[in-house]
């Protein structure tokens, strides 16, 4: 049923949890799975360089989620392929799931999550292929 999984990764609780089942998915479905994480930008930049500092800074930021997120994949003998990518999260996830053709997206929810309840509302707004949402 799915054959590309991108599950969405702040290294949160809820994306921990939301991790668990993306690569329980891959798993049953023999899915490829692909986790992005998305380094938000200042809105204002001044310089190139401050946009080069950041991304350096959200590089390390995100090594220790990576790393997590590897091993708990690996432990179930799911191969991850992770992405960082600078941006600001919604336009960047939905845009990136729709130029890779992924057939879900997996997004941890804590109940408070600004990110989430955009993309939510991105999808119920958006005409798109992608699979309603599960809970």
């Amino acid at each position: 049923m799915f054959r590309k999984i991108l599950i969405a990764n702040d290294g949160s609780e809820g994306a921990g949890r939301a991790l668990s089942a993306a690569i329980n998915l891959a798993k049953e479905h023999e899915a490829g799975l692909h986790m992005i994480s998305v380094e938000e930008m200042p809105r204002f930049p001044v310089s190139v360089d401050e946009v080069v500092e950041e991304r350096l800074d959200a590089n390390h930021r995100y090594e220790p989620v990576i790393a997590r997120a590897q091993a708990q994949a690996q432990a179930q003998g799911i191969k991850l392929k992770t992405h960082v990518v600078p941006g600001h999260a919604v336009p960047t996830i939905v845009d990136f799931v729709e130029r890779h053709g992924f057939d879900m997206l997996v997004v941890g929810y804590m109940g408070h999550s600004a990110l989430y309840n955009r993309l939510i509302a991105v999808r119920r707004t958006a005409s798109s292929n992608m699979h309603p949402v599960m809970s």
